[in-house]
């Protein structure tokens, strides 16, 4: 007979979902933060049918959730009426159309999609201004236009759109199947749908959001706010998760979001970078404020506030690139050693100074709307016959640091506010050497939370307080969030870095943009919109 679990003595504990772009997590949280018992599986991100194209089968999801949270209750010691709520925090803008049973329809299009719909005279009416406001606004407008998925679906699959009755983010699809309702968080609504990110709720029927993205109103979800209840757990979902019936589903917020929540910055004094597949530098602010105009900022995973937010979109994927093409050599000893490949990647990063010997790199292996521009490429200058794959990969994060850094300049001009502490989040915050670099460019200590997972512990924080385990976010936050290991600047170091940064690195993408436009013009990479 095998031995029955021991039970621990634990009263009050929180059960936080993560559907993320890498891996479905499922985590028990204690009322202090800390994680008690935690299953992690791997997804696949994607599959491609067509060259740009990014989709997943949604059953893969509910699936991948339904055996990792079974898994993490036939494993936890944790008694099961201990767990007083549930939550969910899901990657972000990966959309999916259901029928009104909640089947989907078609693959969902996953955020790293690249097709583009048609820009067929979509355009909002607006008054002429200023020609600099005119021309800022066509390009917004062109972008959310061309980059909608439901425009896309709308020209494409017509017949897909027509039996379409809900068109939901990944998190409306996850729970619905929690819950058995069409219900989601009003800070999950990251995408291009018609929210006003102002009032953060569907848009009034006179904004132009409905000109550019056309979706029925009787397709869109019912929200709710973070840390309001979405439902409870349905018996049949009982039955493939594992999760205690009747259990409530608390709303949460993108894991974006919640990465900001769970790394403790509730005041735009702090910045929260996050080192993952995307990277980011946010802040949390009460105030609307555009950081680049016409994007705006997100929802909060507090209510009615907002996170400001600059985006690298490859951010440590480049990491992974690099990884892949030319890290051949550390993945095959890390094997042979049974070790993590990130450790000789960390080693790695020593054998090349800090300046990488004058090796600049410029992070836009993607380009962007605004801010680079849509004619931006990556580039990398300055070598020499002294440069090694260890001087290359040392760019690669020092290029990352210090286009963050420049978006964290521009967050302080608009918010007015000086950022003064900075925490670091995601897979690339567990490199030592990574944070070390940031220390340096940035000029300001680099705190680690004291886990990892900041993404699942800032939507179990949206639980606490809602379900009144604690009295209000700062509450939650100086109780369950603190920080780990500090790295700080080292002086010299950080001195040859600002001379970098001002000196060669602001000036590399306006120097180079001439010649961007002539590549593009020439090879037809990448397609106009």
């Amino acid at each position: 007979m095998p031995k029955k679990k021991k039970e621990i003595k634990i009263n009050e504990c929180i059960l936080s979902i993560d559907s993320g772009t890498q891996s479905v997590r499922a985590i028990i949280f204690d009322l202090s933060g800390n994680i008690v018992d935690i299953v992690k599986t791997p997804v696949d991100p994607y599959y491609s049918e067509h060259p740009g194209w990014a989709e997943q089968d949604p059953e893969y999801y509910w699936t991948i959730l339904c055996s990792t949270c079974k898994k993490l209750f036939s494993k936890t010691r944790v008694p099961k009426d201990a767990v007083k709520g549930v939550t969910l925090t899901c990657q972000r803008d990966t959309m999916i159309n259901l029928d009104r049973e909640g089947n989907a329809l078609r693959p969902a299009i996953v955020w790293m999609d690249q097709r583009k719909s048609n820009n067929l005279s979509l355009w909002p009416p607006f008054y002429l201004k200023p020609v600099l406001y005119f021309l800022n606004l066509m390009d917004a407008v062109n972008f959310t236009i061309t980059e909608a998925e439901s425009n896309w679906i709308r020209q494409n699959q017509p017949d897909i759109w027509d039996k379409t009755y809900k068109y939901v983010f990944l998190s409306g699809f996850l729970t619905h199947r929690l819950t058995g309702e069409f219900v989601d968080s009003t800070a999950n609504q990251v995408g291009f749908v018609p929210f006003d990110y102002k009032k953060q709720k569907w848009a009034k029927k006179s904004h132009n959001y409905w000109k550019r993205i056309p979706i029925e109103k009787d397709k869109l979800v019912r929200l709710v706010k973070p840390a309001e209840e979405l439902g409870r757990i349905t018996l049949s979902a009982s039955e493939a998760t594992g999760i205690p019936a009747g259990l409530p589903v608390i709303a949460a917020a993108t894991d974006k979001a919640c990465e900001v929540l769970g790394s403790g910055c509730l005041t735009p004094e702090i910045a929260c970078l996050s080192y993952g597949t995307t990277a980011t530098v946010e802040t949390t602010n009460e105030q609307y404020v555009e950081i680049i105009p016409f994007i705006p900022p997100f929802p909060s995973a507090i209510p009615g506030a907002y996170n400001t937010e600059v985006m690298i979109y490859r951010g440590f994927w480049m990491v992974s690139w690099f990884k892949k093409e030319f890290g051949l050599k550390e993945r095959q000893i890390a094997e042979m050693k049974d070790i993590e490949p990130e450790v000789l990647f960390d080693e790695l990063l020593k054998e090349a100074p800090p300046g990488s010997m004058g090796l600049m790199l410029q992070p836009y292996w993607t380009p962007g709307v605004k801010i680079p521009g849509p004619e931006a490429k990556g580039a990398i200058i300055g070598f020499g016959d002294v440069h090694t794959r260890a001087h290359v990969y040392r760019a690669i994060l020092e290029g990352l640091a210090y286009a963050l850094k420049e978006g964290t300049v521009r967050t302080e001009k608009r918010n007015k506010v000086r950022i003064e502490r900075l925490r670091v989040s995601g897979g690339g915050s567990q490199s030592n050497e990574a944070m070390q670099i940031t220390a340096d460019i940035f000029d300001l200590p680099a705190e680690r939370p004291h886990i990892y997972e900041t993404s699942a512990l800032g939507a179990a924080i949206d639980v606490a307080v809602g379900l009144k385990l604690y009295p209000d976010f700062k509450g939650a936050v100086q109780a369950m969030t603190r920080m780990g290991e500090i790295f700080f600047p080292v002086p010299h170091v950080r001195d040859i870095y600002k001379d970098l940064y001002e000196k060669v690195y602001l000036k590399i993408y306006n120097s180079l943009k001439p010649l961007y436009r002539e590549i593009k013009d020439i090879t037809g990479y990448p397609k106009k919109a």
